[in-house]
């Protein structure tokens, strides 16, 4: 809504040269920054770009589209970033107010108009974008905060497995690969026994942070139980699956983790599967994992396992 300045951007659509510049010098005194239009069709181009101002002020009667046809235009965009419009008019008849309204606009002034007043009028729309962004943030907080675990920042565990279950869809669906690995953190309950949780957190947080850094930009990384990842990698076969587990292995394990009373070497066993004619579904995927896991950690931990099912 601001620009890079700080001053709300407002666009005025007005054929009359005369009558844009007055509202141009006048808003631009009142800290607006101000985009300006000739007539309809420039003023929708301008509200269709990028970066649009979120505030619009638009004669009714003006040439190749008049301000009804330009509001129903934008309504159409169905933006998320609402655009607040006020409609200059001469009309004074009930129903062609009326009509202006059920057209998308958010508010009108009959000409000839006073600028105090439209300057109200101005700061009103500001209001109720500002209410919508506000709006719009507490949701988008609430939908992170349903998908993703507080303490490590990664997806928690029913949004990686919902994840998984569309990869697989996919999947079978379109011919493509997709393997997971799960991995679990070597003797984790020894550094919450002996440096307490906050230093078990703390570890937490570094190696979802090590994880991410490592995986591909279209690769999953979820907190699956309490000291538990799984990670879904999309059109990957198990040769990359077993490269990528490593990586993430030698990631993890690159250096210590700093907590409060020292630092911390840690490692992380993984297990590997890959979806093949065996595996029917993602708890196929997953047990198989959990078998290749579950090897790794008998045969030494801070290493790759694959699955026998998978491989037979």
């Amino acid at each position: 809504m601001r620009n890079e300045t700080g001053a709300i951007n407002v666009l005025i659509a007005d054929d009359e040269v005369l009558s844009r510049r007055l509202l141009q010098v006048s808003l631009s005194h009142a800290g607006y920054n101000v985009e300006m239009a000739a007539n309809g069709a420039e003023a929708l181009r301008a509200l269709q770009a990028p970066g649009c101002p979120r505030l619009a002020v638009l004669d009714w009667m003006m040439p190749e589209m008049d301000g009804l046809e330009v509001c129903r235009a934008v309504r159409k965009l169905e933006r998320e970033a609402y655009i607040y419009i006020i409609l200059l008019t001469a009309k004074e008849q009930q129903d062609e107010i009326v009509e202006g309204l059920e057209a998308g606009a958010d508010d009108y002034i009959t000409k000839p108009f006073d600028l105090h007043e439209l300057k109200a009028r101005l700061r009103a729309g500001r209001r109720i974008l500002e209410l919508q962004e506000q709006l719009v943030s507490a949701r988008d907080e609430l939908r992170v905060r349903a998908t993703h675990d507080s303490l490590t920042g990664l997806w928690n565990r029913e949004a990686i497995l919902e994840m998984l279950a569309a990869e697989v869809a996919r999947s079978y669906r379109e011919g493509r690969r997709v393997s997971v690995a799960l991995g679990d953190l070597d003797y984790f309950k020894r550094i919450n026994d002996v440096h307490g949780h906050l230093a078990g957190d703390a570890v937490l947080r570094e190696v979802a942070k090590r994880m991410q850094d490592a995986v591909r930009v279209y690769d999953y990384v979820g907190r699956y139980g309490g000291e538990e990842f799984l990670i879904v990698s999309p059109g990957c076969g198990l040769s990359e699956a077993l490269d990528q587990a490593d990586r993430l292995r030698r990631a993890v394990a690159s250096q210590p983790i700093a907590v409060p009373s020292c630092n911390l070497p840690v490692t992380m066993s993984m297990g590997v599967a890959a979806l093949s004619a065996e595996a029917e579904g993602p708890r196929d995927l997953l047990r198989a994992a959990d078998e290749a896991l579950y090897a790794a950690k008998k045969n030494g931990r801070n290493r790759v396992e694959v699955s026998s099912a998978i491989l037979a």
